[in-house]
């Protein structure tokens, strides 16, 4: 009797050894599947960050990855337009480039004032937008530099670079006036429609890196197409940049 009670003892120790056996046994492999899939979702996470971090810059924008432009304007300022154009530019933490006459210098130096503080290049247009041609070489080089010493009584600061209206220029000014001229790639001619529209769609399809943009900074459609110009550029990651980085870098 004790010997068939001894047998059974066993017998039932022998399975509780084997149930815990399979027991712990398909535990193990059920806990060990958590950490392997863990790490492969931790893992894939990692590489979806990092291809996200590298289209992304700081606070979520687009890194710069199409390069350079530059956004220019000529015949300022303007009273009207200016300020809401330095505005925009202010809020979209953008620096761009105008070329100004002297006579509206002179008459509203509050606002080259602010474009200087504000980090925007500041360039020559001569002091009445005279065109320069064969008979008018003297007087075209007097309104040089008549213009930039008052951009200079305004920002303290020497002017080194010159559109020309309309693109005439004589490269011997650049010798004796040490200036450089800034001509343009990209001209959407602004100024003859009211059509922000038009405009954009003039500018934004021939944007290329170190394109230059030639606007105008005292319309209303102007100032317009160029803020949402810099929202669609922006966009598909291009860098706004003043014309000096364009030319020199």
């Amino acid at each position: 009797m004790w010997k068939n009670d001894r047998n059974l003892l066993l017998f039932i120790v022998a399975l509780l050894f084997v149930v815990l056996l399979f027991s712990w046994g398909a535990g193990r492999l059920r806990w060990s599947a958590f950490p392997v899939r863990f790490w492969h979702v931790g893992r894939q996470n990692a590489q979806e960050g990092q291809i996200q971090a590298s289209s992304e810059g700081v606070n979520g924008e687009k890194s710069s990855d199409k390069g350079k432009v530059a956004l220019t304007f000529d015949d300022g300022p303007d009273p009207s337009h200016t300020a809401l154009l330095l505005d925009g530019l202010a809020k979209r933490q953008i620096k761009a480039s105008f070329f100004i006459t002297g006579k509206n210098a002179e008459s509203y130096p509050e606002l080259v004032k602010r474009m200087h503080e504000e980090g925007h290049l500041i360039g020559n247009h001569t002091y009445s937008h005279l065109q320069l041609n064969r008979s008018n070489r003297e007087l075209f080089k007097e309104e040089l530099v008549k213009t930039n010493d008052i951009i200079k009584e305004i920002t303290g600061e020497e002017v080194v670079y010159v559109r020309p209206p309309y693109g005439s220029w004589d490269k011997s000014f650049e010798e004796e006036l040490n200036m450089f001229p800034v001509l343009w790639t990209i001209d959407p001619l602004d100024w003859c429609t009211g059509d922000a529209a038009c405009v954009i769609n003039k500018v934004v399809p021939k944007v290329k890196e170190n394109a230059i943009i030639l606007l105008h900074d005292e319309y209303d459609s102007s100032v317009t197409a160029a803020l949402q110009i810099v929202d669609e550029l922006k966009k598909q990651g291009y860098e706004f940049v003043t014309v000096d980085e364009i030319l020199f870098d």
